[in-house]
């Protein structure tokens, strides 16, 4: 396993990102737009999630394909994000077809990022119009950090961020991961900096610290962040040819990796859920083996831009938390 040419989801060709913030009010939106429909499902796994459209991802539902999903900071209010892509799409005549009509299914997920120092004092919602502009924004390259979905997101201690990864499997199929971590639990270990997720660390891809000396796990962690205000949302993709059922397993594997760079992940307070994205340009060589292993290769992506994502961010005034970089880049 290696990382693609860029080391982002849009090393799984047909995939585009798109970020827009606005830092006065310290939030964002981040659209994955496909070239094309692609297959996707949603597994959540956190006590307190915000979701736009995710039923109809199951496999009994009538939907087979998407093209696009949102992340969103904004609570309640970010899901409204999705509504900007809507009309993006609608513009460029995709989505579900209905007679003559096409109706844009963009399924998101929202962060809590309302009290984070930002001026949240709006008079009309600003996230359909950061919808429309991540949706504008979608390029195969984009920023990481305090970018996008990212851009208000903080971790135990940390500011977190916006994090992608992506990997080459053996069997030339390519699997990525993007994520905006804004979590309960810490990213670091015993609030030093060597990352939960060095184990999967590929390079020096966020900082090449490795693995904590030593670590306490008997210790009890205690929450630092009240109930609603955090949540991990992420998207793994691949251009494996997968229905909806195996694309659910994929999303179910892909939770791994949460835990291997939070601790404590998947608490009652986050609404941490893993989207899984299929686009089917690569046939299944095993249909055994292929799915074990890229359903690993997810769950270590998505470790990786945990990590990134927090490494990644940059320090804005007004800031109530530090970031990695200003704590520990020069220690």
């Amino acid at each position: 396993m290696r990382p693609g040419g860029r080391n982002l989801i849009t090393d799984v060709a047909g995939l585009l990102v798109g970020n827009a913030e606005d830092h006065a009010i310290r939030t964002g939106v981040t659209a994955l737009v496909g070239a094309r429909p692609f297959v996707a499902a949603v597994h959540v796994m956190g006590g307190a999630p915000g979701t736009r459209e995710t039923d109809l991802l199951g496999a009994d539902k009538l939907v087979a394909e998407v093209d696009a999903i949102v992340l969103a900071g904004g609570s309640a209010f970010g899901l409204d994000a999705a509504a900007g892509v809507v009309e993006g799409l609608r513009a460029a005549g995709r989505g579900f077809a209905v007679g003559d009509q096409r109706v844009p299914i963009v399924p998101a997920a929202i962060l809590f990022d309302l009290l984070n120092g930002g001026d949240k004092g709006w008079r009309a919602n600003p996230y359909p119009a950061l919808g429309r502009a991540a949706f504008d924004a979608a390029a195969e390259d984009f920023a990481l950090g305090t970018a996008g979905a990212g851009t208000g997101a903080t971790v135990q201690d940390l500011k977190g961020g916006l994090g992608s990864a992506s990997a080459v499997l053996d069997s030339g199929h390519a699997v990525g991961a993007l994520v905006a971590v804004n979590a309960m639990g810490a990213v670091t270990v015993g609030g030093g900096p060597h990352f939960w997720a060095a184990p999967w660390e590929i390079g020096a891809e966020f900082g090449g610290r490795g693995p904590a000396p030593a670590h306490a796990p008997q210790a009890e962690p205690s929450p630092a962040k009240r109930q609603g205000e955090a949540t991990t949302i992420a998207i793994v993709a691949t251009d494996a040819a997968l229905d909806k059922a195996q694309a659910q397993r994929l999303a179910i594997a892909a939770h791994d990796g949460i835990a291997r760079a939070i601790v404590p992940a998947h608490t009652p307070f986050d609404g941490d859920l893993v989207f899984a994205v299929a686009t089917g340009a690569r046939p299944l060589t095993d249909p055994l083996t292929d799915p074990f292993r890229i359903g690993h290769a997810a769950a270590a992506c998505l470790a990786r831009a945990i990590a990134r994502g927090v490494h990644a961010a940059r320090a804005m005034p007004g800031d109530r938390v530090a970031t990695w970089q200003a704590r520990f880049a020069d220690g």
